[in-house]
């Protein structure tokens, strides 16, 4: 029997690679097929789908299927429907119907999104039946499901498929692997209490009344805010660099043909910006790191928008290296925030709350609104406008929006810190 890490962490290794296939490659697919002025739409369906799905199925796993089948069961069917959606895409290549082909791609994501949390509960589950600390156990674990995620960046990119939809196959293929692995992992017991919950209790909304408290009402108003930040660059940033493509000094650069791959630096950056979380956070509190993180928000777009193939190279790679913080001295340290300052009783419902406000209710209204900006200014002008002035006119905008949140969080947010 393999080491339980071991098997852990190709369990973690799979499931981001499924995510890593198609979630920064498809708005290049999309807009090769005409429906670039739809990306929004794609990419804020994650959000919608995790206000309700990953609870529900969490209410499965706790009463009726054990968590490593339940995990099975919606890979299974994520797996089939993005193979299902590929071959839409290629029997109806040029012809592709938005409503066909989002209906079939939702369903997929509807079924992957809380995966993600089940992943988390089969792992914490294994490394505890083993006796093993989950909070010095996991993370080293978890860094593999973003190194997952990058090779499968990678393969998009030189297999050459990037602006197809054979990235869907890719993607439901690995999920139908991962279907199967996840029948390997250790059983999770189901809660057999005749305890009766009401529907309130089950879905974790009694974290709702931290609302009630100035400080957690803030924090949580401005995690939605910059939780609308979380998807625009997924959704965006490989059309930007392919559309420097148009001009012929750039057709044959690294950043045109690879654009994939250097988006794939922001991950490689994620994974050496964990380690600093620890560290800053006792430092400096929760305030500071917090800004840290809508300042890195702020250069990541800024540098999109001064940056090119050329010259500008730098500034490309300087806006992926600033994604580690933006996104985890948000993200992980919010968490930690959260758990840190609410009461025993609710903190697996206040962390659910934070899930929501950020990846649901912020990445979905902030993916919508992006979409509107970026229509008007590149994929909804003439024929033959530079649509580059207007991709760097959006980055302004984004890199604004971003400031804007952090000057009123910086005034809004009261925190004391006292260094650990």
């Amino acid at each position: 029997m393999l080491n339980i890490k071991i098997r852990l962490t190709l369990l973690n290794f799979l499931e981001f690679a499924v995510w890593g296939a198609y979630l920064i490659s498809m708005g290049l697919y999309l807009g090769s097929e005409g429906l670039g002025s739809n990306i929004g739409w794609f990419y804020s369906v994650q959000g919608f789908v995790s206000l309700c799905m990953p609870a529900l199925m969490g209410i499965v796993a706790d009463k009726w299927i054990q968590a490593q089948r339940l995990l099975g069961l919606c890979h299974a069917l994520a797996g089939l429907f993005m193979i299902a959606a590929c071959y839409y895409g290629i029997s109806a290549a040029g012809n592709i119907n938005f409503a066909t082909l989002f209906t079939i791609y939702t369903l997929s994501v509807a079924f992957f999104m809380p995966t993600i949390a089940l992943t988390n509960s089969v792992a914490y589950n294994a490394l505890e039946k083993e006796g093993l600390d989950t909070v010095k156990a996991f993370p080293p674990i978890r860094v593999w499901g973003t190194v997952g995620f990058i090779c499968s960046m990678w393969a998009v990119n030189l297999l050459g498929i990037k602006s197809t939809p054979y990235q869907f196959a890719l993607s439901g293929g690995l999920s139908i692997l991962m279907a199967f692995y996840s029948l390997t992992m250790p059983t999770c017991p189901t809660n057999q209490s005749a305890e009766k919950k009401s529907l309130v209790e089950a879905l974790g909304l009694r974290a709702f009344t931290l609302f009630k408290n100035y400080r957690m009402a803030v924090f949580f108003i401005f995690s939605m805010l910059l939780g609308a930040c979380l998807q625009i660059t997924n959704g965006y940033a490989t059309s930007y660099l392919e559309a420097w493509g148009s001009l012929p000094e750039y057709a044959d650069s690294l950043m045109v043909k690879y654009s994939v791959i250097v988006t794939s630096i922001s991950q490689m950056s994620e994974t050496l910006c964990i380690l600093l979380i620890p560290f800053c956070l006792s430092r400096f509190g929760i305030k500071k790191v917090m800004l840290m993180s809508m300042l890195a928000w702020v250069f990541r777009y800024g540098f999109f928008a001064i940056g090119n193939p050329g010259s500008g190279f730098v500034f490309i790679i300087l806006s992926m290296v600033v994604y580690g913080i933006a996104f985890d001295f948000f993200n992980i340290s919010g968490s930690l925030f959260v758990d840190k300052e609410t009461d025993l009783s609710i903190r697996n419902s206040a962390q659910g709350l934070f899930m929501m406000m950020t990846n649901g209710f912020g990445a979905t209204i902030g993916m919508l609104s992006a979409q509107i900006v970026v229509n008007n200014h590149v994929f909804n002008l003439a024929e033959g406008s530079n649509t580059l002035a207007g991709w760097q006119t959006c980055w302004y905008i984004f890199a604004a929006y971003a400031l804007v949140v952090a000057i009123l969080f910086a005034i809004l947010f009261r925190y004391k810190h006292v260094k650990e």
